[in-house]
């Protein structure tokens, strides 16, 4: 059973269907002029107005990209590179996704400045910090939308009046979110925003990026115009038209698998908890994506345990994919206050609506089996010391034992 949606999906039986044709016979350039070329960018346009459709935007705000990271990378650079005139600081928090973070850092070394507010243990920005952080020189404010592993929403909608109040530009990645809860740009004081298709059952390599009407960014890459001269290059039409189609599906049926997938994650959670001894959820426990869990245990190592579930035909994780070869403590956990101990031992279960069909009571069964093996090894686990340090005298009033 596939637990791990938050990294990628499947694509869907329909979504393939609707790309195939660009595929083999509707191969034509968008760009060109005759019969076979309208053809592509006819399909192109209403994959355009689908993604519009399902953020409350125009058509015409709607810019292909490459996926999430290019997305974020051509909001936060083209934002900069604009308006750095006008001032260089940019408030973000210290959660964000990789491809926010590393756009950030590279701004860094160009003399931008950047503060990045705390989330605190339920993973959620305080609006005060955010207040106090603007400066006369910000210029830009991007907080995610729903983090990628620990499902914790922000209340972007307040986050967008305060940056509109300030006159600052504020930018969401809603790559996680997109397709899963509601988003509405107008409503939500949203200048900017990034989406990715394979995270909704579409194909991978292809997303878009939402920019405000009367919002002028600087291009990240230079070429034949397409895009309206935002973002060049041949556009993915097939990719395209999958995400067109995936976005109409998600978010026609939102509300119907936003239920489903919260009530088997809750009842996830619920068994866990109640289930495995020291274990805990990661984040907040209202404010979050309906198809995320994140569980840490007390004294094991993250990845033996995610080998130990693939072992049994589970596949998860531990954090983010995009982070999933470095070996450091994941900085979104730690940024909950968490030791970095206990924040290896944290296990990302993602949902996505074909879901359905996984058997609670039997994961919850080997995913305790694997932890008490790994416990049964661990130095942590084993030794005569509670957590303060304090040599155990009585099994019952030990935390560790």
């Amino acid at each position: 059973m596939y637990l791990d949606n938050s990294a990628t999906t499947k694509i869907s039986d329909e979504v393939l269907e609707e790309m195939l044709p660009y595929l083999t016979d509707e191969f034509g350039n968008p760009s060109t002029l005759y019969s076979i070329g309208r053809e592509s960018k006819k399909a192109l346009e209403e994959a355009r107005q689908r993604i519009a459709d399902s953020i409350n935007a125009k058509k015409d705000e709607i810019i292909f990209t490459s996926g999430g990271s290019e997305s974020d990378n051509l909001a936060i650079k083209g934002i900069a590179f604009k308006l750095r005139k006008k001032g260089k600081h940019i408030i973000t928090s210290e959660i964000e996704h990789p491809a926010v973070k590393e756009s950030l850092y590279f701004l860094e070394s160009l003399d931008f400045k950047v503060t990045y507010l705390p989330v605190y243990e339920n993973g959620i920005i305080k609006i005060e910090d955010l207040k106090e952080a603007i400066t006369p020189e910000t210029i830009l404010i991007t907080i995610m939308h729903g983090n990628n592993e620990i499902g914790t929403l922000q209340p972007i909608e307040e986050i967008g009046k305060i940056a509109h109040e300030n006159g600052i530009i504020f930018h969401t990645d809603a790559v996680q979110t997109f397709g899963k809860v509601k988003i509405d740009v107008e409503k939500q004081n949203i200048d900017l925003l990034s989406v990715s298709s394979h995270k909704i059952n579409g194909p991978k390599g292809v997303g878009a990026i939402y920019i405000k009407k009367g919002i002028r960014l600087i291009p990240i890459i230079h070429g034949g115009g397409q895009e309206r001269g935002i973002r060049a290059g041949t556009e993915n039409v097939a990719g395209i038209v999958g995400f067109g189609k995936a976005a109409e599906i998600a978010t026609s049926k939102l509300d119907e698998h936003a239920e489903k997938l919260s009530k088997i994650r809750d009842e996830i959670v619920e068994k866990v908890l109640n289930t495995i001894p020291e274990s805990y959820l990661n984040g907040d426990v209202n404010e979050r994506l309906p198809n995320i869990a994140n569980i840490r245990f007390k004294a094991i190592e993250g990845e033996s345990l995610i080998l130990l579930l693939d072992a049994k035909g589970y596949q998860a994780s531990t954090g983010s994919a995009c982070s999933s070869n470095k070996l450091e403590a994941s900085p979104v956990l730690t940024a909950l206050g968490l030791d970095p101990v206990d924040v290896h031992g944290s296990l990302r279960i993602s949902l996505a609506p074909e879901s359905d069909e996984f058997d609670v009571d039997e994961f919850v069964d080997v995913l305790s089996e694997a932890v008490q093996r790994l416990r049964e090894m661990s130095p942590l686990w084993n030794q005569e010391l509670d957590y303060d340090g304090v040599m155990c005298k009585k099994h019952d009033d030990c935390r560790m034992c």
